[in-house]
């Protein structure tokens, strides 16, 4: 058994020999054979989404469609219709009829996650479809069919929500047929390191650093860390130091200003404010554009270092000017000069002047703007690319007016 447990954590990158983490991976493929509903529940950030495709991948169903849906991305204005599909005129917008995710992954399996915060008519509509297969269009009085295999998560006390009156009971154990807790970061102190080192090495390849290392002491301060935000965060602050420290090797004192609470290890966990949290993306955002110009920058002072080692018959071949609009990226550097080029003509450092706004807000746009042109306005796609939930994308699409 130990033997397919190390296949599956390689196949899905999962990193980790902590008895608990191993035992949640034999849980799934166990139950993968079977049609069960399984509800994974643990933290934010300890990796939950591993868990549907080990039990899709290990399925029957394997060959078939495998669709994840983040229920808390989606307005609840709309859920209705992305998960069970519409009709033509059943709403304004609705120009045409649209399948939904239910019907589109019938004979597979649907990964609902943030599945508490689905709205209380949406989980009448769900606990009929797990009980009988059966579900409507919105706009429809039509009942179709569908067969689906459904895998569940959340990070919060369904419990507490059922007590609320925000959560329906008889849901909760229709999806509960088969429970996998996935364990905190702190729960596992001798997978930290290992990960770390796998982090800083992914890092050092994407970026083209030198990977960084810790000091024995740096490890156990890294070891003895709560980590509120689990894996998650583990990986946010690998590259925060990847990107920002020069010298490679980090110490205890280079570490705890990445840590909330390095000293307290063993206080009770600090919860982070909304505040804290919105920071948190946007220094992930900031420190990816830093790191793109960084390296468009040397690009270009590459290119234009060339010129000087050519021959004259080469030299005389390039144009006679250089453009002063050279744009790096989508950034405002410009090259100031648009002189004659002669021989003789060096390229400067100095030449390179900051013309834009370099506010947390214009950086947050920017990065926004980018990764949703690289895959096509795909707002899930861009959503993972960022690090950041798709219900934050959609709202800082709406703050900052961006139109794809």
């Amino acid at each position: 058994m130990n033997s397919n447990i190390d296949a599956i954590k390689r196949r899905f990158g999962i990193i980790g020999f902590d008895p608990s983490l191993e035992h949640a991976i034999d849980v799934a493929m166990q139950v993968a054979v079977t049609d069960l509903s399984v509800l994974i529940t643990g933290e934010s950030g300890v990796g939950k989404e591993s868990f549907p495709k080990i039990i899709h991948a290990y399925s029957p169903r394997k060959t078939k469609t495998y669709i994840a849906v983040n229920c808390g991305a989606i307005p609840e204005g709309t859920i209705d219709s992305e998960l069970f599909g519409h009709e033509k005129g059943a709403f304004t917008g609705a120009v045409e009829s649209r399948k939904g995710y239910f019907e589109e992954a019938s004979g597979g399996t649907l990964f609902l996650d943030e599945v508490a915060d689905l709205p209380l008519a949406t989980q009448v509509r769900l606990l009929r479809v797990l009980e009988s297969g059966e579900y409507m269009r919105v706009g429809s009085s039509k009942v179709l069919k569908t067969d689906v295999r459904v895998v569940a998560a959340t990070n919060v006390n369904i419990a507490d929500r059922i007590k609320k009156g925000k959560f329906r009971e008889d849901l909760y154990y229709r999806l509960n047929s088969v429970p996998i807790r996935v364990p905190a970061l702190r729960e596992r102190k001798n997978d930290i390191y290992p990960l770390f080192i796998k982090f800083a090495s992914d890092f050092s390849d994407k970026y083209h650093f030198p990977t960084i290392s810790l000091t024995e002491e740096a490890q156990k301060l890294l070891s003895n860390y709560r980590w509120p935000g689990n894996v998650r965060q583990l990986k946010n602050v690998t590259e925060q130091i990847s990107l920002i420290e020069k010298d490679r090797t980090i110490d205890a004192e280079k570490l705890k200003p990445y840590l909330n609470d390095p000293v307290g290890s063993n206080l009770p966990m600090l919860v982070q404010s909304e505040n804290e949290i919105q920071d948190n993306m946007h220094r992930e955002l900031i420190f990816k554009v830093i790191a793109e110009l960084q390296r468009e920058v040397q690009n270009l002072k590459n290119q234009l270092s060339q010129f000087s080692n050519l021959e004259n018959h080469e030299f005389n071949q390039l144009p006679t000017t250089i453009n002063s609009a050279v744009a790096i990226s989508d950034s405002k550097y410009k090259i100031v000069h648009t002189e004659k080029m002669s021989k003789n003509t060096t390229f400067d450092d100095s030449e390179l002047v900051e013309d834009a706004d370099f506010s947390m807000e214009n950086t947050e746009k920017q990065a926004i703007l980018r990764a949703l042109q690289r895959h096509e306005g795909n707002r899930k796609l861009a959503a993972n690319e960022l690090k950041i939930s798709e219900r934050t994308l959609y709202r800082k699409i709406k703050e900052y007016e961006i139109h794809i």
